[in-house]
């Protein structure tokens, strides 16, 4: 036990421990590719990774794994909404590492033998993830072997597993950093930048080229007789397939009823907030008053001019430009406010702090003496260096050095700094053990008030809450049995029906109401024409909605996105028709003021068009490219672009020098990085990874 309590203490001082670190959090963000591989498997599943089912209670337990790992590493038992979705994401990212990309490395003929995992973990080339952990330090801040020996020898008499858990963790967290560096070493030893293609990137970003031009633009009138056949569009798809892949989505509509306070709600909480200002005003215990009465708990800051106007502008005037110690009962919409000045004192805003951390049992007999040491003239960095447990707080290079600390940068339990005399050393206890402490410097003391606030939320009544109710049921009865109904039930009560195209399973916020995933989760289990009973969200919000349309994953169907082809075949087929039109009346001409005469247009100019800039200018990439390649002082064309028909003539070009050899190694060196990055994203892809969390979670 001693050994777990020691982890937690260093891990409980660092700054920030993520729970993925050893999962190569830099290498795949699950947020980002969540979207882009879910799919079906079977309706109790997870998910499926190259071609593995992942059941909801298998991952259950490997989310459980990394839970306790969690819970080992920080000592912390409570989990916030945002750490159980990075616990999970953890999880998931170690399945798609143990059945996709270790399979596909070993398929590669990569692997990390045993020798090879003995070395990084305990031998000669020890591992990052351990040499770099706050474990495995020494009171110098150095990675100790002797740390780490004594972490693996107390394996076995440690009671409750994590021990080994924690082992086996950093152990597969190792392999999974040490193979993907093998498998990157692939790509990015055999992406080499050839002399060719150096000195060609080097031309391409340092050539640029003066042309004249004249375009004929497309209009925005339709051309009556250019046609585009149902054949044509179905070719164009076939041909086009893999461009139409899809996700599964839904097209919904839903109406919403929102609980919200009456003008009688609002009076009735004004007069309870009136009937609590004489025992406000009087409170001698306000942390337990407010702790009991407010929606706003007792706040110990001291506050500046100013600075409560982010509660309330009329509370902040009254602090600073009142007389009476309470205000009136302050209304702001369905909220309402009392404030009480508690004290006033001239603080500093930034204190710089050092401490000496002892812990174990002697440690206040240990901190009396040294305080007293401290007293008579010692060396804080001196004592620091041989008595702290803390021996990363080292700024401006001396020990036990913390720096500056304000009211929002304060570590928890050292709140009494901003107060405590300059130069005097005290003695004060938090979380991590008991602390010598000393402000050395200090910002000048400006005024400052410690203010109470009672404040109350306007919270809707239970009959203003059974109202909204009957309203939304009156609309679910009328709406009830199909999309037809909901309609008329829409169009019958006047009230507002809110649609969503391809709306994703994952998807937790509509419009502006959050928590609203029981809604999509009901589009998805729910076939096109139907309409959902009251379905609740917060208590607070009775949505009533109706499935349009239903997009399987795969590929879209050709009756939906015949239309985009449609527009495309017919501006293909508009440009080549207008560039045969452009080519019939400019034939013979050799002049561009001749061509631009006979197209009833004008000449412009542009200089410095750049290749590798396919934007520049705001000009046509098609154009762009035809003039790159073009001769000079020729009158070339038409070329056919997006928007209209050219026919332009190179004036000149300049060969410049800005873009160097470095530039283009570095550009290399990004895109090696970013195919890294996209290593286990395609491998995803390739596999038909399906991530169905989203039903679950």
């Amino acid at each position: 036990m001693a050994v777990l309590e020691k982890l937690r203490v260093k891990f409980g001082m660092a700054v920030s421990i993520i729970i993925a670190l050893g999962l190569l959090s830099f290498i795949i963000d699950p947020n980002e590719v969540i979207s882009a591989f879910q799919g079906m498997s079977s309706k109790y599943d997870v998910g499926e990774i190259n071609g593995k089912s992942v059941s909801y209670n298998n991952f259950q337990e490997d989310v459980q794994k990394f839970t306790t790992i969690n819970e080992f590493m920080t000592g912390n038992t409570a989990h916030s909404a945002e750490q159980q979705m990075q616990i999970r994401n953890a999880a998931w990212q170690d399945l798609i590492y143990k059945y996709l990309f270790v399979e596909k490395a070993r398929e590669a003929g990569l692997n990390v033998g045993s020798a090879e995992m003995l070395d990084l973990t305990t031998g000669d080339m020890i591992s990052p993830l351990i040499a770099q952990n706050p474990a495995f330090m020494d009171n110098n801040g150095n990675f100790s072997k002797e740390n780490l020996v004594n972490l693996v020898n107390n394996l076995d008499s440690d009671q409750t597993g994590n021990l080994r858990l924690y082992w086996n963790y950093l152990q597969s967290s190792i392999f999974n950093q040490e193979i993907f560096s093998k498998y990157n070493s692939l790509f990015t030893q055999s992406s080499v930048l050839s002399p060719m293609m150096l000195r060609r990137t080097i031309a391409e970003n340092n050539n640029t080229t003066d042309v004249e031009f004249v375009m004929v633009p497309f209009g925005y009138q339709r051309d009556s007789s250019i046609t585009v056949s149902d054949s044509e569009i179905k070719n164009y798809y076939n041909s086009h397939k893999k461009f139409y892949k899809q996700n599964a989505s839904r097209d919904i509509e839903y109406v919403v009823f929102e609980v919200k306070p009456s003008a009688k709600d609002i009076s009735a909480e004004n007069e309870k907030v009136a009937a609590l200002w004489d025992e406000f005003a009087t409170a001698d215990n306000m942390k337990s008053f407010l702790m009991k009465n407010s929606d706003r708990p007792y706040d110990e800051r001291y506050y500046k001019a100013g600075e409560l106007k982010t509660v309330s502008a009329d509370v902040d005037d009254f602090v600073w430009k009142g007389d009476a110690p309470v205000s009136e009962v302050i209304a702001k919409g369905n909220d309402f406010y009392v404030a009480r000045v508690m004290d006033t004192k001239m603080i500093p805003d930034s204190v710089y702090v050092r401490h000496i951390l002892l812990t174990g049992d002697d440690a206040q007999h240990k901190a009396d003496s040294l305080k007293d040491v401290l007293s008579k003239g010692g060396s804080f960095s001196n004592l620091a260096a041989l008595y702290s447990d803390d021996q990363n707080s080292a700024a401006d290079g001396e020990k036990g050095n913390i720096g500056w600390m304000t009211q929002n940068y304060m570590i928890p339990g050292f709140e009494s700094v901003l107060t405590a005399e300059k130069g005097k050393p005290f003695v004060l206890k938090t979380q991590y053990g008991t602390h010598v402490v000393e402000v050395s410097k200090s910002t000048l003391p400006v005024l400052k008030k410690k203010v109470a606030i009672l404040y109350k939320e306007t919270i809707a009544s239970k009959e203003t809450f059974n109202i909204e109710y009957a309203k939304a049921n009156q609309f679910a009865t009328a709406a009830a049995g199909s999309y037809e109904n909901y309609r008329k039930a829409v169009d019958t009560l006047g009230v507002y029906s809110h649609p969503v195209n391809n709306l994703a399973e994952g998807t937790d916020r509509l419009g502006a109401i959050e928590n609203a995933r029981e809604v999509t989760r009901w589009a998805f289990e729910n076939k096109a024409g139907k309409v959902s009973n009251i379905i609740s969200v917060d208590n607070n919000y009775f949505f009533i909605a109706t499935v349009r349309g239903v997009h399987k994953e795969g590929y879209a169907k050709v009756q939906e996105v015949a239309s985009a082809i449609r527009e495309n075949l017919y501006y293909e087929k508009l440009a080549a028709k207008k560039s045969a039109e452009v080519a019939e009346k400019i034939n013979g001409l050799t002049d561009l003021q001749a061509v631009a005469d006979k197209l009833g247009t004008t000449v412009s100019s542009q200089s410095g068009v750049a290749f590798s800039s396919m934007n520049s200018q705001g000009l046509d990439p098609k154009f762009i490219g035809a003039a790159s390649v073009a001769p000079e002082n020729t009158v070339c064309g038409p070329v056919a672009g997006s928007i209209g028909i050219y026919v332009f003539k190179v004036t000149g070009r300049d060969t410049g020098s800005f873009y160097t050899e470095d530039d283009a190694k570095t550009r290399s060196s990004q895109m090696n990085s970013y195919l890294s990055q996209m290593i286990v994203p395609v491998m995803m892809d390739d596999a038909d990874v399906k991530d169905n969390r989203a039903r679950f979670f």
